[in-house]
């Protein structure tokens, strides 16, 4: 698809939405060594199934536009 621009942040509140609805957490592609001293699950290299109810979506733009975004599961 390439770069987005100015329209990356919906199209990961879309991804953000679609992570809720799904219950599945995206992938971090092409990670191949995790930082011993960070302890995160890092959800490498394939999605998966979770129970998701908050995400948090930072969308760090050219020229140092930033947002951070909290999406809810509905109840």
């Amino acid at each position: 698809m390439g770069h987005p621009t100015v329209a990356s942040g919906a199209v990961e509140t879309i991804a953000c939405a679609l992570m809720l609805q799904r219950q599945r957490l995206a992938p971090t592609i092409n990670l191949k060594v995790k930082d011993p001293e960070c302890d995160l699950d890092y959800v490498p290299n394939e999605s998966r199934d979770a129970k998701v109810n908050n995400i948090l979506s930072n969308t760090l733009g050219f020229g140092g536009q930033n947002a951070c975004l909290v999406v809810k599961k509905a109840d």
